[in-house]
């Protein structure tokens, strides 16, 4: 899993870019986690419960993503989606806009834990 975190240069706020397979993590971590450190420490939480066998999975609903831990990965998914569409409306069809868009990353969680980390050590800077 390959990611970079940057400052936006209008707004100053922590950006998150990942590669392609893991697209999602980064508007996650932007919009969901941000700079809060209980959020931060809730998320680690349960990557040491799972590992811990206190639970066998663990699922964490935000306003945008879910994040759902089991004891192979971590997936954070979109909340909606346009799955269930089998066809596109027009006014959408129309401005071109692209739906094949990931609405879920997978990875394992010793990743997860090391991206909390940076994104903590990142976002506490500010």
């Amino acid at each position: 899993m390959e990611y970079q975190f940057i400052d936006d240069p209008l707004t100053g706020s922590a950006i998150a870019k990942f590669s392609l397979d893991h697209e999602v993590i980064g508007p996650w971590l932007e919009v969901e986690v941000g700079t809060d450190t209980d959020k931060l420490s809730k998320l680690l939480s349960a990557i040491a419960d799972i590992e811990a066998e206190k639970q066998l999975e663990i699922t964490i609903t935000g306003n945008e993503y879910t994040v759902i831990f089991n004891r192979g990965d971590v997936t954070v998914q979109t909340n909606a989606s346009m799955d269930g569409l089998e066809v596109l409306p027009d006014s959408l069809i129309e401005e071109g806009i692209d739906f094949d868009l990931q609405d879920s990353s997978s990875c394992g969680r010793e990743d997860f834990r090391e991206l909390l980390l940076s994104w903590a050590k990142f976002v506490s800077k500010k």
